[in-house]
């Protein structure tokens, strides 16, 4: 019973940190960065990041354009005139809009710089997102609502200066949850190599054979541990910091283990079933 009450309080202490955590990443997910200007008359775009492809460096926005006060009509659900929306560089197209016409998402795609997935859990990125927007070729006052919708990725804004265009430099890390889970799984690939290595030590020494029990979990644990492994979220490359901070060196050791203790327990069992002279 004594053994219980820490264990129940280690549970409650866990349960209350992961809470925490859940709660933060949450409100980051929720967080809606507003970039550009804040007058009457101007044209509101709501970009959401969909997804990220971290293996082709790029981003899916999802656009949503509303034309406020005199832009707009039925409530901002179309403009008053031919509405075009150009761009930064890094956004692989500009959006047109006709003339009282019903204004519908669209989806754009957007280039990322810096950082490489080989760098997986710890790769980041960045991109400029850019939005200037002319109405009957006039430019107006452009003002975008910036959110994340890809539970993967953390993204922090910062607004850059600009009249009338809404200009954000964005950057891409991984999300807690990821970081929490790609490390958890490192630690456990270290776990297993070391209970396969105390596992092959004790069969080594011992006057033993070939304990196929024995040899039959190491050979699990050496193809099990493959298939955690691509359990990672995110889906990463070979050759990533998971790889060579954890699962390539696990899977080297417990297969020279099982190849020691196969060597080691034929050798003995040879020995044990040779006549006497």
């Amino acid at each position: 019973m004594p053994v219980l009450i820490p264990i129940a309080g280690l549970i409650v202490v866990a349960v209350a940190v992961g809470s925490w955590l859940q709660f933060t990443e949450r409100q980051a997910v929720d967080a809606v960065h507003t970039v550009g200007s804040s007058a009457a008359d101007r044209v509101d775009v709501e970009a959401v990041v969909q997804s990220v492809d971290a293996a082709n460096r790029e981003l899916v926005l999802r656009v949503w354009v509303t034309p406020r006060g005199a832009l707009g009509e039925a409530g901002g659900a179309a403009p008053v005139a031919d509405l075009s929306l150009q761009t930064s560089g890094s956004t692989l197209s500009d959006l047109t809009f006709t003339a009282h016409e019903r204004l519908s998402t669209k989806d754009v795609q957007v280039a990322l710089t810096g950082g490489s997935i080989s760098d997986y859990p710890f790769d980041t990125y960045e991109t400029d997102i850019a939005f200037r927007a002319e109405m009957g070729g006039e430019q107006v006052p452009v003002r975008m609502l910036f959110s994340n919708n890809d539970t993967l990725f953390s993204v922090s804004a910062e607004s850059a200066p600009s009249r009338q265009e809404a200009v954000a430099a964005v950057g891409l890390s991984r999300s807690g949850s990821l970081l929490v889970f790609a490390v958890f799984m490192m630690v456990v690939m270290w776990a297993l190599a070391a209970s396969v290595l105390i596992g092959a030590w004790y069969l080594t020494t011992s006057s033993e054979g070939l304990v196929w029990p024995g040899l039959a979990w190491m050979a699990a644990t050496l193809f099990a541990l493959a298939a955690f492994r691509n359990t990672a979220p995110g889906t990463p490359p070979i050759g990533c910091v998971l790889d060579w901070f954890a699962f390539l060196w696990a899977e080297s050791i417990i297969a020279l283990c099982l190849v020691t203790v196969v060597v080691t327990g034929a050798d003995k069992a040879l020995h044990q079933a040779a006549p006497p002279p």
